[in-house]
């Protein structure tokens, strides 16, 4: 890739427009880091954006976007090979990989990730009540894992370790993070027919999930919202082990990370989890005072 210097420098240009533009709370980590390991993180968003994309995209037949998405990692399986390509976001890609040494079986399960949202079939009723995705909440972590975990695993390879405990904490902080996104998300998820929270969770509170698309959800959901969140809780201890273990100059961007998803949470605790009356967010204010505090802290 070397040899295209002006080629690549335009490619992560295009990457990191991808990620200013959609990545709303992951940009601002984003920023506290070099600017080679920010390019890196910048075309990882951006190929990962591309993957969400097509896995949401009710256009496209479930079938034809599962179709899609072989074809997107298909590709770049074959830029690393070395085949050339005009897409901006698999040239740069294949450059940090290689840069950074992610191992493709991970950007293979960021994809495999985004398959997972992708109904096995369309539905036959045009509002058809959300479905529960998931029984038990050993299989929420999995998907968890797939579409959370690995960016993780692949962050911090970027941000650089040597203690291989970092990866099994990588991977818990990245739990802890989907969770959050899923409490978040609970409206927006079940108006796209989707439900992550497990049965297992609605039946230990003897709660029926179609609460949630009902105007008592809120009160009715708050047990199950409280369980999930206090997991998700106890995974954001992983963290703050996680982050001596990883390089110095890499250290800010992880706090900001972690400090901005966990003020999430909380401000979904301090909203008695309402999630449903509007959608519970950080103000860009608070992202990028959360960053320079970051930055100041290990600088």
């Amino acid at each position: 890739m070397s040899e295209h210097p002006l080629q690549l420098r335009a490619a992560y240009s295009v990457c990191r427009h991808i990620a200013r533009s959609a990545a709303k709370n992951f940009y601002y980590g984003f920023l506290a880091l070099p600017a080679k390991k920010r390019n890196a993180l910048s075309a990882v968003y951006a190929f990962m954006r591309r993957a969400d994309d097509i896995s949401d995209d009710p256009s496209i037949p479930s079938e034809q976007r599962r179709e899609k998405l072989d074809d997107w990692m298909n590709a770049l399986r074959r830029v690393v090979d070395g085949e050339r390509t005009d897409d901006p976001v698999l040239f740069a890609l294949a450059d940090a990989q290689k840069r950074y040494n992610i191992p493709l079986e991970w950007l293979e399960k960021l994809v495999q990730g985004t398959v997972m949202d992708v109904p096995a079939k369309p539905s036959t009723e045009p509002e058809a009540a959300p479905q529960l995705q998931y029984e038990t909440f050993e299989q929420l972590y999995d998907y968890c894992y797939h579409v959370a975990s690995v960016v993780g695993l692949v962050c911090i390879r970027i941000f650089g370790y040597r203690d291989p405990r970092a990866e099994k904490l990588a991977e818990q902080t990245g739990i802890a993070f989907q969770l959050t996104n899923i409490l978040r998300d609970v409206k927006e998820d079940a108006s796209l027919g989707r439900v992550y929270l497990p049965r297992e969770d609605f039946v230990r509170f003897d709660i029926d999930a179609r609460a949630i698309t009902n105007g008592s959800a809120p009160e009715s959901l708050r047990p199950v919202l409280e369980f999930e969140a206090l997991r998700a809780r106890a995974y954001y201890h992983a963290a703050q082990e996680l982050l001596p273990l990883i390089n110095d100059d890499s250290q800010a961007a992880l706090w900001t990370l972690v400090e901005i998803y966990r003020r999430l949470l909380e401000k979904i605790v301090e909203r008695n989890y309402d999630v449903f009356s509007q959608r519970v967010a950080l103000r860009p204010a608070e992202k990028l005072s959360i960053m320079v505090k970051g930055w100041w802290r290990y600088r």
